[in-house]
């Protein structure tokens, strides 16, 4: 436990070192051999240099059961904040894939929603940085809400602030739902995917073999 000024400043750089490694090494080595670039590279190259402040970088999920309150990341799979580009202010958040794949639980909907209703606040353009497998399932129904949660927020901004999405990668379910519904979408030629379920439960359901890109 940090009991003095120089302890607690050497516990918050090291807090601060693990929230930008994302899910680990291994899963940021893991994301560069698929040629993706992680959330925070994303945003470094959309943003002035220098001008992002993060948001709740050390928030963790609070969910208990199926062993996942044994492992818990900084900022449970999405970065948010804001900057500039070209000097003008936007709010950002983007989806770290090498951090539970990038789904979308409690604490993860409720960081997207609070950057959303700054956004809002401010009067400026928001832009989500998508890269996820959907929903959180060992989060359960809660994940769910939180989706809710970010429609609500797709439809109180529509026609007020721009809301502006970029896909880059294999997407599905509740992963696509709040992109579709934002003012521009922009994809990634055979590694963005939008659909609501991926080739095996379609082939599950109805027996057709279908491609990642046909879908």
């Amino acid at each position: 436990m940090a009991k003095t000024t120089k302890d607690k400043l050497a516990e918050l750089r090291r807090r601060r070192n693990e929230a930008l490694a994302g899910g680990g090494e291994e899963a940021v080595a893991k994301q560069h051999d698929r040629g993706k670039l992680t959330a925070r590279e994303r945003i470094d190259l959309l943003l002035d240099e220098g001008s992002f402040v993060e948001t709740d970088a050390f928030a963790v999920h609070r969910a208990t059961g199926f062993g996942i309150e044994e492992k818990k990341i900084l900022g449970d799979g999405v970065v948010t904040g804001y900057g500039t580009v070209d000097g003008r202010r936007i709010a950002v958040f983007s989806q770290d894939f090498t951090a539970f794949g990038g789904s979308l639980g409690e604490v993860f909907a409720a960081k997207v929603v609070k950057i959303m209703d700054l956004a809002a606040k401010m009067g400026v353009p928001v832009v989500g940085i998508n890269d996820s497998g959907g929903a959180r399932i060992q989060e359960g129904v809660v994940s769910l809400g939180g989706y809710g949660d970010i429609f609500l927020r797709n439809v109180r901004s529509s026609g007020v602030i721009p809301q502006i999405s970029a896909i880059m990668g294999p997407c599905a379910g509740g992963a696509v739902y709040s992109p579709a519904i934002t003012d521009f979408v922009f994809m990634v030629k055979d590694t963005s995917h939008m659909f609501i379920t991926g080739p095996n439960v379609i082939k599950t359901v109805t027996g057709e073999d279908v491609t990642m890109e046909q879908l």
